[in-house]
């Protein structure tokens, strides 16, 4: 496929998965009334307002494709990347839609979206107008589809809310401190997780649960840690 219409594809696909929240009632985390087993409350699933996050990622997902149609030159990571973003994209244009009416079909969906993600954010190069979008996006993804799981696992009477919460939340901080030791310089990748744990921490501490408090603290001192001790924190963001 011809580069520049790559590009092109990528903006188009940022600019629907930025007006996908418009034609759905939007999504601020699953329902109970979606599942089979009801409970009050789901440890690893954030705080309302953690959500908002997805406005600055719409943005800088636009802006930054924006940027690679028009200075081609000076952004030869979102060419690199435009695979693995663009599926991710295409999936995530149905995702609200699919969240609100089958939450199993959602979480089939999430995990693939973060994966290609993840892929997209390694190739995306020095240029910040590449790495950070993809990184904040990417970053989300990865506390995001924890989160899915986890509900998911108690929504069908598979595990406990509390056993399946932190069981997730562990599973995501191995995965994520694994990215932020190979690309320790795109921190946008470490913030899009840890404000995900900072709202699930707001979550829990409102309930009292300081374990699951406790857990994520951790988590986001470890994410941090592992950014600045890093060997490779002085290199470029993909190599």
């Amino acid at each position: 496929m011809n580069e520049r219409i790559k590009r092109l594809a990528l903006l188009v696909l940022a600019i629907a998965f930025a007006a996908s929240p418009l034609v759905s009632d939007g999504f601020g985390g699953f329902y109970p009334e979606s599942f089979p087993v009801q409970v009050e409350r789901w440890p690893a699933q954030p705080v309302g307002w953690a959500f908002s996050i997805w406005g600055v990622i719409y943005i800088a997902l636009i802006a930054g494709a924006g940027w690679a149609v028009w200075r081609p030159a000076q952004s030869p990571g979102w060419g690199r990347a435009a695979w693995p973003l663009g599926i991710s994209l295409g999936i995530g244009i149905f995702w609200i839609e699919a969240a609100l009416r089958a939450p199993v079909i959602a979480t089939a969906m999430i995990v693939p979206m973060a994966a290609a993600a993840i892929m997209a954010m390694r190739r995306a190069g020095p240029d910040w107008r590449a790495w950070l979008p993809m990184g904040l996006y990417a970053g989300w993804l990865t506390a995001a589809s924890g989160v899915a799981v986890s509900v998911v696992l108690t929504g069908y009477g598979l595990a406990g809310p509390r056993v399946a919460a932190i069981a997730l939340i562990l599973v995501v901080l191995a995965v994520a401190l694994t990215v932020a030791a190979t690309r320790p310089r795109i921190w946008s990748y470490t913030f899009g997780v840890g404000w995900a744990l900072l709202g699930v921490i707001v979550a829990n501490a409102a309930a009292g649960d300081w374990v699951i408090v406790a857990i994520c603290a951790a988590g986001i001192a470890a994410l941090v840690v592992v950014g600045w001790i890093s060997p490779d924190r002085a290199k470029t963001p993909a190599r």
